[in-house]
């Protein structure tokens, strides 16, 4: 289960945390992602915290966000950093368990001043 949290209404420029709470798994080794899906458009990855701390980003998003894990509360997080307008969207949590992806509920991000 991945219960996402934090999202809302942030002003151009702000700033904004994510969390994702993850149960149900072995959370450590697996690969933690967060995707989001803007108005009128595709899902897209957006980063990924892989189980041995390697991160990966999608380039409209490098250097403003950073994504992290606490193996301990089984929690990844996307710290947003100066969002900008078209960072508005849906925003999800998603692993792969065992060839299965698994997605959380999705968290509103409105990037509007």
């Amino acid at each position: 289960q991945l219960q996402a949290s934090g999202g809302g209404l942030v002003q151009p420029g702000g700033s904004l945390r994510l969390s994702c709470a993850a149960s149900g798994f072995a959370f450590d080794r697996y690969t933690m992602s967060w995707v989001r899906q803007r108005p009128g458009k595709q899902r897209e990855l957006v980063a990924g915290a892989h189980s041995g701390g390697k991160t990966n980003y999608a380039d409209s998003v490098k250097g403003r966000f950073t994504i992290s894990r606490d193996n301990i509360k089984s929690t990844v997080y996307l710290q947003m950093n100066s969002p900008k307008p078209e960072d508005t969207a849906v925003y999800y949590c998603y692993v792969v368990v065992n060839a299965v992806g698994y997605w959380g509920q999705g968290t509103q991000v409105t990037v509007s001043s």
